[in-house]
């Protein structure tokens, strides 16, 4: 009787275990991921008229969880409702005083069938830039609007902002902010790089 017992012991403590490495395992949500979700908490003329996202610098990791998805939103005061998220769950809602964007006409919403690249491939994009062979990536920011300037022409291409934050030579345990990768959200093409790797000297 003994044996038996012993081995359902010891199926249930697997099972708890691989239960347990599934949740740690599992991956935050991209930003588009997040456009979803986050129509669940904007007005239905709202939803999926994305005009920015952007995230807050990531911590113990290249994923950012915490985003924020604004959205174009013709019954706020200045066209915009943005939805704040933490590890993929809605933490506030609001409607931001975007009175700059509005005038520059930063405010219209992207074109959903140009963005296809999402935020962990453009992660991946920067992170393989061949100036940041020999170092050792800590974190990420990232920022999805229009290319304004940076577009080449086209002022509407839905561009990716990639900050980097690298660790310092003469002190792994500390970072530095080392400049930006641009990359199309269109076909994931590098734009532009504005990397000062001497920063980690």
């Amino acid at each position: 009787m003994i044996r038996p017992f012993k081995w359902m012991v010891t199926l249930a403590v697997s099972a708890w275990m691989s239960f347990g490495i599934g949740v740690q395992a599992a991956e935050e949500p991209t930003a588009f991921q997040l456009i979803e979700t986050g129509n669940e908490h904007v007005g239905v003329d709202a939803r999926n008229r994305v005009v920015q996202i952007r995230s807050e610098k990531s911590v113990g990791g290249l994923t950012p969880n915490i985003w924020y998805v604004v959205y174009y939103d013709r019954d706020a005061t200045f066209d915009a409702t943005e939805v704040k998220f933490g590890a993929g769950k809605k933490l506030e809602v609001k409607r931001p005083m975007r009175m700059l964007e509005k005038m520059g006409g930063g405010d219209a919403a992207l074109d959903r069938a140009r963005l296809k690249i999402d935020s962990n491939q453009a992660i991946e994009i920067a992170t393989k830039e061949p100036m940041l062979e020999r170092l050792t990536i800590k974190a990420t920011e990232l920022k999805l609007e229009r290319a304004g300037s940076k577009g080449g022409g086209d002022e509407k291409l839905p561009i990716w902002r990639v900050e980097l934050w690298a660790a310092k030579l003469n002190n792994p345990n500390r970072q530095v902010s080392i400049g930006e990768v641009i990359i199309s959200a269109e076909d994931g093409k590098v734009l532009e790089t504005d990397l000062k790797i001497k920063r980690v000297d």
